[in-house]
């Protein structure tokens, strides 16, 4: 009897719900054409990243456990960002005191827990999408995709096989875009600047889209790019992988 398929729970993030639902979609088709069964529970809310950098340990706490509580009984729990990836897989066991039952469920989730690209490389060992996407591309490395959970070949890997994408390296692509959750909010002046940094190292590259894994940086660029009156364009890695040149580019979508 052939093995079951895997079953996985789709963790979409507030900002793919709320801002860019192309995300969700790409990565549900990307995940069903390497034969996953997948589900996204109603019960998920957010990750409780915003509470945890604010400090705010007992919210964080609560959030972790309806979340634990929302993904139980899937194989594997997929996210769309590296930085609610983190949150989950890094985050969530030091929230709880070690040998708590509460800890022994978040190391389990943790332990479950993928983000988007590094699922499809290093557990279903995907080397290739069938997709075409006509892009001149960079790649932003996202600070918690990168050091949190070491992701900077995978997205690479599987891009190169979509025909069309030619891929650019921009000058310190993991350095930091200044979007950091609420430190562009804190510190607006910093966050600024780090930003026209990056747009500089963006627009070197000869790119016509920037591309990355995580929406928060995305929307970060793309609202800057506009600004400025830049035409590049911001995609989510989900959304080329699966092809989806359809959807308008973060910014022009606003």
């Amino acid at each position: 009897m052939p093995e079951s398929p895997p079953r996985v729970g789709l963790f979409v993030t507030c900002l793919v719900d709320l801002f860019r639902p192309s995300v969700g979609f790409a990565a549900v088709k990307l995940l069903e054409d390497v034969g996953c069964t997948v589900e996204v529970p109603e019960a998920q809310t957010c990750c409780g990243q915003p509470a945890h950098n604010s400090g705010d340990r007992a919210d964080a706490r609560a959030i972790a456990l309806n979340v634990i509580a929302a993904f139980r009984g899937f194989d594997y729990v997929v996210v769309p960002s590296g930085s609610c990836g983190g949150m989950i897989v890094k985050h969530y066991p030091e929230l709880f005191d070690t040998g708590s039952a509460g800890h022994e469920e978040a190391l389990h989730l943790a332990r479950r827990t993928h983000e988007l690209t590094s699922f499809l490389t290093r557990v279903m060992k995907v080397d290739k999408v069938e997709a075409r996407f006509p892009a001149r591309a960079t790649y932003h490395d996202s600070c918690s995709g990168l050091r949190e959970l070491g992701i900077r070949e995978e997205p690479r890997k599987l891009l190169a096989s979509v025909e069309g994408v030619s891929l650019r390296e921009m000058t310190d692509a993991d350095v930091c875009c200044g979007f950091g959750g609420t430190f562009c909010v804190k510190y607006p002046g910093i966050s600024d600047k780090m930003l026209e940094k990056k747009l500089r190292h963006i627009e070197a590259t000869g790119a016509d889209t920037l591309i990355a894994g995580d929406m928060g940086c995305l929307m970060n660029m793309a609202g800057k790019l506009k600004r400025v009156g830049s035409a590049i364009k911001v995609r989510h890695v989900a959304e080329v992988l699966a092809g989806d040149y359809a959807t308008p580019p973060i910014a022009e979508a606003e």
